[in-house]
């Protein structure tokens, strides 16, 4: 019942499946161990996305946000992110409430500690209590329980996050299935009382005004309750942590598993990046009724007292006192490759995966797997197609092709730059991508697809309006264009055409453009940026039609890419283990070239030609 589990446990049940969520400790429903905060760069568009589809995260996120912040506003539409700080024990008390109160979903406390195959394809769950499940569909959503081992300098002890009891049994039980894990780790910061920090010191970080919610669901969020704050690390700190790196586990080799690359632990960051002055920190709320701060940017597994030590080096932290150590968490994960593009097992019919047990990291990236586990596990059921979302579609296609494609060598965190598309892959535009699909699905309602329609109605009518409205010349408008630096005109001009200059938009024409319609401000900013990147956005949509005709030339499922002539051995050895389900995803392979796929086109037409 981590993030990944409550989005498969939510899907399932509400696609009319008898469903069971199992949690080691009913207490930990949703928690966050790490940054009480969802969304950020790329993980804000998964949040939209999750949804857009009718998944449960940005809803919730909306209603225990203690700030709401765009990031990237200095960039390009395609990389604004939204994130969100929240209150992570009512995030947990909301979301196990709404697991409690959903129809054909029993949430109960037990640790599954085996699973076999039964007769006629059903799985027996085992909990430690001797109970056994029967079901039809399974999905293992482990997070960082699964063989869950802490480390805090010299010493290591078995358990999961946030001092809960770890899976201890169920990792034998998926190898002895024949199912490959590894071991990957993360860590965490320490968590300080508030009263001991010096805020004076520090950097104020305040919320977005007004705050913009996730869900396309939330009419109004209200105002930000909080404000972060930023300090800095210091050649004092870097100094601490040099002279113990010896006691860190990580650099002492007491760590076997793979940490994350792209979120670094203190002492990684100052060993990789030794020339590097300072490294940035944020310090965050973990919720309105806890003194808890959260010190974002600086993850340890060093000793206790060391961290005291560099803590105390940095601005504004010299008298912190620290509530819960940083740690790391070293735990099992399996290599995704063994996953096709529902996230089922390939060689387990029945069986799925999601969220950090296949090798991501990250609430979002979890729950955005979860849901599409759970919509697959339900359709399984139900002898309905699968569904899978391709690159093209959503930030959610592009991780899980991703994962089952390429594989992970280290825990994968989504970013902007994962996807070729991300200028049609946008946050703002989610529900015009994913809505329908969730209706088809059946996870959207009668009101929010009523909701939906009228919302493209409205765009459409906007998009008519900016190109049947002229603008005539005027001493007011030209004012307005000379300010913003861009050519003054001389006679009549259409408002779209105005909205195409790159210094103007909506909020630079609001005197002038008499006609505005009261609008949703969601569909401004949509119309506003397809008006401005048309050109590009035509582009990459030409990009997608090609990438789909690939993806529309199926591979048989049992193909013996040994037996295909001209293919390179790296390929076939690939192919052989992937089993790709098209041409498109065979492309994306490490290891198959150009020529490799050439080499499958013309063989794919010849067989199609014999039959």
């Amino acid at each position: 019942a981590g993030h990944a589990g409550i989005e498969a446990g939510l899907a399932a049940a509400r696609l009319g499946c008898k469903t069971a969520v199992f949690t080691i400790n009913m207490d930990a429903v949703g928690n966050c161990p790490c940054n009480p905060s969802i969304g950020g760069t790329a993980k804000g568009h998964l949040v939209r996305e999750i949804d857009a589809l009718g998944g449960e995260m940005g809803k919730t996120a909306d209603e225990c946000f203690l700030q709401m912040r765009m990031l990237n506003r200095g960039k390009g539409p395609a990389v604004h992110s939204l994130r969100a700080q929240i209150d992570r024990r009512k995030y947990s008390t909301v979301m196990k409430h709404k697991l409690e109160m959903q129809q054909n979903l029993d949430l109960r406390q037990a640790e599954i500690i085996s699973i076999k195959q039964g007769e006629n394809g059903q799985w027996l769950l085992e909990t430690r209590l001797n109970a056994v499940f029967t079901c039809k569909t399974v999905i293992i959503a482990t997070g960082t329980f699964l063989g869950g081992r802490i480390y805090v300098g010299e010493v290591s002890y078995e358990s999961g996050p946030d001092g809960i009891f770890p899976a201890a049994f169920l990792g034998q039980s998926i190898r002895e299935l024949g199912i490959e894990t590894r071991r990957f780790k993360t860590g965490t910061p320490a968590r300080v009382l508030k009263s001991s920090i010096d805020f004076s010191e520090l950097e104020e970080q305040p919320g977005d005004e007004p705050p913009i919610p996730f869900s396309y669901d939330t009419k109004e969020l209200g105002e930000n309750k909080v404000v972060c704050h930023i300090s800095y690390t210091n050649e004092q700190t870097k100094d601490v942590i040099q002279k113990n790196i010896h006691r860190s586990p990580l650099y002492a080799g007491k760590i076997e598993g793979i940490g994350p690359r792209y979120c670094p632990s203190i002492e990684d960051k100052i060993v990789r990046f030794a020339d590097k002055p300072r490294h940035q920190l944020f310090i965050e709320p973990c919720g309105l009724d806890t003194e808890e701060m959260y010190i974002q940017g600086m993850s340890s597994s060093l000793p206790e007292e060391v961290q005291l030590e560099f803590y105390h080096t940095i601005k504004g932290l010299e008298n912190a006192l620290i509530m819960r150590s940083a740690y790391a968490i070293e735990y099992d994960c399996i290599d995704p490759l063994q996953l096709d593009a529902t996230l089922e097992f390939a060689d387990y019919p029945g069986l799925y995966g999601a969220g950090q047990f296949n090798g991501s990291s990250g609430y979002e990236e979890a729950a955005a797997q979860g849901l599409i586990a759970g919509i697959n596990a339900a359709l399984r059921v139900k002898g309905k197609e699968p569904f899978i979302l391709d690159r093209a579609s959503s930030y959610i296609g592009t991780l899980i092709d991703d994962l089952v494609t390429k594989g992970v060598s280290d825990p994968y965190r989504m970013m902007t730059s994962r996807s070729e598309y991300r200028l049609i892959l946008r946050q703002d535009n989610a529900d015009t991508r994913l809505t329908p699909l969730g209706r088809e699905i059946g996870l959207i309602s009668d009101s929010r697809w009523q909701s939906f329609i009228e919302k493209q109605e409205q765009k459409k009518a906007e998009y008519k309006r900016l190109k049947m409205t002229v603008i005539s010349p005027s001493d007011e408008l030209n004012e307005i264009l000379v300010s913003r630096e861009t050519s003054p005109v001389t006679t009549g001009i259409r408002l779209i055409d105005l909205i195409k200059r790159p210094q103007l938009g909506y909020d630079a024409l609001k005197d002038i453009d008499r006609t505005r319609p009261d609008l949703d401000p969601n569909i401004f900013e949509q119309v506003e940026i397809e008006v401005k990147y048309e050109g590009y956005i035509k582009r990459q949509e030409a990009q997608i039609e090609q990438m789909r005709r690939l993806e529309n030339k199926s591979l048989p499922k049992n193909t013996d890419y040994n037996t295909i002539a001209g293919l390179r051995l790296e390929a076939q050895e690939k192919l052989n283990k992937i089993k790709p389900q098209n041409i498109g995803q065979a492309s994306r392979i490490s290891g198959v070239s150009p020529a490799d796929i050439s080499v499958l086109v013309i063989w794919l037409s010849q067989l199609k030609n014999k039959d």
